[in-house]
């Protein structure tokens, strides 16, 4: 199985490396691509040192999958290409997210979407992952009617120059400005745009993404999100509000059968999950899950997950290794 990556230079593109390593992908032939100002770098994967090649020469290669983390811009450009020749893209971008013809996938929620004839497949936006991986079997059981959503995201889901720019902050030194903002020792309620509505792109993500995963467009969500100086991942305050009762003990007992999900709900011993300690796992964890008594039927929860990895790139990796297990690569 010969795989491009572009992107390999940037902070999901350095993951997606050693998670594909991790997971022993069959990898035969591997092209790592980034912009022209990376070109010649060298990037070590399965203890080889491959040179970065632009993203023309990767398609001289005829590879079976190219995985784009690289931006929009990129996606829209080079996907089709890849397509005509035959290869499998997975686009960690939101530039396919929502075409209808494209499945938006999270592997143990709704891997049944992707088909020989889709070869462009969209990874979902890293907040919306993470969340929908606990809810999804929830939906399933009680019926989700309204879904109000807190995020703490991580520098990291901005990339290098936002991590930089916190570590910079914290030993003094002034340097270019990922955010309009401080971040150390500071949040702000600001992800992506703001658009007309008064939401932002992010936001809207979480919005449009989770109806399309859950199949459910008459879910009612609205969401606010805020990037916080952590680098360790992702955290979510999540309500829910269902159409049918429930049991916490049978929402736990659910959760905790739940593929790709740690439940660590033990709040008197101060067990619930950071971001501290989900950095580095690909797990999705999952705690502080309470009757919410202010609704009919409300459930709350705290799900925080390393939005480098099942956010980004192991979720990716969890798509090539579904192609490669129906040989369709």
């Amino acid at each position: 199985m010969v795989i491009v990556l572009v992107g390999a230079t940037g902070l999901v593109g350095e993951v997606m490396m050693r998670v594909m390593e991790e997971q022993q992908l069959p990898v035969t032939g591997f092209i790592p691509c980034a912009s022209a100002r990376s070109a010649g770098k060298e990037v070590r994967f399965q203890g080889r040192g491959y040179k970065v090649r632009s993203v023309e020469d990767a398609m001289a290669t005829e590879p079976q999958i190219a995985i784009f983390s690289a931006g929009s811009a990129t996606s829209k450009k080079y996907a089709k290409a890849f397509v005509k020749q035959g290869a499998y893209v997975i686009d960690n971008s939101s530039a396919w997210r929502s075409d209808k013809n494209v499945p938006l996938v999270v592997p143990e929620v709704n891997a049944h979407t992707i088909s020989p004839a889709a070869q462009i497949i969209a990874n979902p936006n890293c907040s919306t992952i993470q969340m929908v991986l606990p809810i999804a079997p929830i939906h399933k059981a009680y019926v989700i009617r309204r879904l109000v959503i807190a995020t703490y995201q991580s520098v990291t889901g901005t990339g290098v120059k936002a991590l930089q720019q916190l570590h910079n902050e914290r030993a003094g030194i002034e340097s270019e400005m990922a955010y309009p903002h401080p971040i150390d020792l500071n949040c702000f309620p600001h992800g992506g745009d703001f658009l007309e509505n008064g939401y932002s792109s992010e936001e809207m993500k979480l919005v449009n993404e989770t109806r399309k995963i859950l199949n459910d467009p008459g879910i009612r969500i609205t969401a606010t999100v805020v990037r916080i100086p952590v680098i360790g991942g992702h955290s979510e305050a999540v309500n829910l509000e269902l159409e049918n009762d429930f049991s916490i003990k049978d929402i736990k007992e659910m959760l905790m059968n739940t593929a790709g999900v740690i439940v660590q709900d033990d709040p008197k011993n101060n067990l619930y999950p950071m971001p501290k300690y989900a950095e580095g796992k690909d797990a999705v964890f999952v705690g502080r899950i309470r009757r919410d008594h202010s609704v009919s039927h409300g459930l709350d929860m705290w799900i925080v997950a390393d939005n480098l990895r099942k956010g980004a790139a192991t979720n990716a990796v969890q798509i090539a290794q579904y192609l490669h297990a129906n040989a369709w690569v």
